[in-house]
């Protein structure tokens, strides 16, 4: 019985060994999620401003990234994205036009898998200045932004832009079906569970034994 209960002490922390690592491979997959936009999704400008921009919780890759701004059925986007610190900004084509524009956005983020998302904002007025004067007029095309709370970004399986109040989204993105499994989690929890059914067999075998050895025994 002394023999046993070092074994049964073994099984018990190789459980909890198991459960402890299911339970933090959800954390450790978790990607980089947009915080908010500018201009807000769901928001209007008073003229379109000179770009566009994503913030993210962190710095994202500046490889594979692109930002379509889309007006009138037409790409307004004007060269490559910029990653500056932990934002992905697109500028704007001169000559852009009023109305609704749907941004659509795809970045690599920091732990090097790919996430994408949609906004949509509207202006008033078209942009009718040079890029340099496009530049002096995007802070008033920015100020309502900071007048009105950022809406949840809308993110790869959330509901499309538009269909909630600006502030109202929830917070929290939608979950990544794409996302890389963690096998190396799933193998460490496969070999301590085989580590306690090794267990539990040696020390069904040693308590077969015991009592076989018992059971031999002469009587006294």
């Amino acid at each position: 019985m002394r023999t046993i209960r070092p074994l049964l002490a073994a099984v018990v922390a190789a459980l909890a060994f198991a459960s402890a690592l299911l339970f933090s491979a959800a954390p450790a997959s978790a990607h980089d999620v947009a915080e908010s936009t500018t201009p807000a999704n769901g928001t209007s400008v008073t003229d379109v401003p000179a770009s566009v921009s994503i913030t993210f919780n962190n710095r994202p890759l500046a490889i594979g990234s692109g930002v379509t701004v889309t007006a009138g059925g037409e790409n307004w986007a004007d060269g490559p994205v910029e990653i500056i610190d932990n934002q992905a900004v697109q500028k704007l084509r001169e000559g852009a036009p009023a109305g609704e524009y749907t941004v659509v956005w795809r970045v690599v983020s920091s732990d090097s898998h790919p996430i994408e998302g949609t906004f949509t904002f509207t202006a008033t007025a078209g942009s009718t200045t040079t890029t340099s004067g496009s530049a002096a007029a995007s802070p008033s095309a920015s100020a309502p932004s900071a007048s009105t709370p950022s809406a949840a970004v809308p993110t790869a399986g959330t509901a499309a832009p538009g269909t909630a109040a600006p502030g109202t989204g929830n917070s929290e993105p939608a979950a990544d079906a794409s996302q890389p499994f963690p096998w190396s989690i799933v193998g460490l929890a496969v070999v301590a569970v085989g580590l306690v059914i090794f267990l539990a067999v040696t020390a069904r075998r040693k308590l077969a034994a015991s009592n076989d050895a018992d059971g031999d025994s002469p009587a006294e």
